[in-house]
């Protein structure tokens, strides 16, 4: 391993997957090889877990690159990248992993190719511990595209925990650099829709419940917007059993938050209704526009785009703060994170704002 690789520590403040996603795909972009000791530290099994492992093979494939101590459960990787290349790419937790993770890892390196670039995922779509296919598709991918991503993602089969079995096919085409985002005003709420739905030997009616739990939960904090949950039976596109829900809001100055809750044995629909709701109204009730899972994942493009970036949220994350630490490690983004003082809400929220790196495509 090349003596210069940056040295990052796997356990530090968020302690998890977050760290390996956010260093390999920065090391690729940036070309700088990386060495991660004491990945995942503080969890119950610490090392890589099967979607880690296919996120950092992805990644390394991506790049032509060297990856050495890449295997389930190891607690210390190495990456030296090469040139991201265009292509057709597979990449298969084999378990319930999740696809939207694997993409998180991937997205920003394959912005930085030569040409469009297909990348087929497979594992979980709508797992725990993950954003579900529909916030993916719904949240990130209209507020990441103001940065001057395109991408585009085909849900052609959906997977559940324990089996996975999902698959997701995305196109990406590549930037010259990304545009730096300034999301500051808020406005009122204008919109709140979304799906309940069920797949598999799982009664239509769950999916019932879970939108009338959540309508109901809604209307107790917003009685004057009209509410859409949709109530779905998966067919044709999913591979075993799973219920859940996600629930959008979209306000006049088009900021998206969601919350969304998974179906689990024992747990009645109603709960999960209510669990997702209770999430939504938490994000919309402090004055920020991105909610509290978008926030981090916005923070390696805010580190790569050329200029300034401003995005005001609620509470800032440890997720977020992790992702920050290492974007300022592997590249010459500034970060600063203060207090807005202009709150009426009540709720306190944050302006994170960024120097990007100002990232070049080599290939453009």
């Amino acid at each position: 391993m090349d003596s210069a690789a940056m040295e990052i520590d796997g356990s530090v403040m968020e302690g998890g997957g977050q760290i390996l996603r956010v260093s390999a795909a920065l090391s690729c972009i940036t070309g700088t090889p990386i060495k991660i000791t004491k990945i995942r530290a503080g969890r119950s099994q610490p090392g890589l877990k099967a979607q880690h492992l296919s996120g950092l093979q992805l990644v390394s494939e991506l790049c032509g690159g060297a990856l050495q101590g890449a295997a389930l459960g190891s607690t210390d990787i190495s990456l030296s990248p090469g040139r991201i290349q265009a292509g057709n790419y597979t990449a298969d937790t084999q378990t319930a992993g999740s696809v939207c993770l694997l993409l998180q890892v991937a997205l920003p390196c394959a912005l930085f190719s030569g040409g469009n670039t297909q990348i087929c995922l497979r594992g979980g779509t709508n797992a725990e511990m993950a954003p579900q296919i529909d916030y993916t598709v719904k949240i990130f991918k209209p507020i990441v595209e103001k940065f001057g991503v395109n991408f585009n993602c085909d849900i052609r089969m959906r997977g559940f925990y324990p089996k996975g079995g999902g698959e997701v096919q995305v196109t990406v085409n590549p930037v010259k650099e990304l545009l730096p985002v300034v999301m500051t005003e808020r406005g009122s709420i204008t919109k709140i829709y979304g799906r309940a739905y069920v797949a598999g030997v799982l009664p239509y009616k769950l999916a019932k419940d879970m939108s009338s739990a959540a309508v109901r939960t809604i209307r107790k904090e917003i009685k004057d917007l009209y509410i859409n949950i949709q109530a779905l039976q998966e067919k044709e596109k999913a591979y075993g059993n799973g219920n859940g829900i996600i629930i959008i809001a979209e306000s006049s100055s088009g900021c998206l938050f969601a919350g969304s809750a998974l179906g689990k044995k024992g747990v009645y629909a109603d709960k999960v209704g209510i669990e997702a709701a209770e999430m939504l109204l938490r994000n919309i009730r402090h004055n920020g526009c991105v909610d509290e899972f978008l926030q981090d994942q916005l923070i390696i493009f805010m580190a790569l785009a050329k200029g300034k970036s401003r995005i005001r949220t609620g509470p800032v994350t440890l997720h977020t703060q992790t992702a920050i630490h290492i974007a300022e490690q592997l590249t010459q983004a500034k970060f600063s994170i203060s207090k807005c003082t202009d709150d009426l809400s009540g709720n306190t929220s944050f302006l994170i704002e960024c120097e990007g790196s100002g990232a070049v495509n080599p290939h453009l």
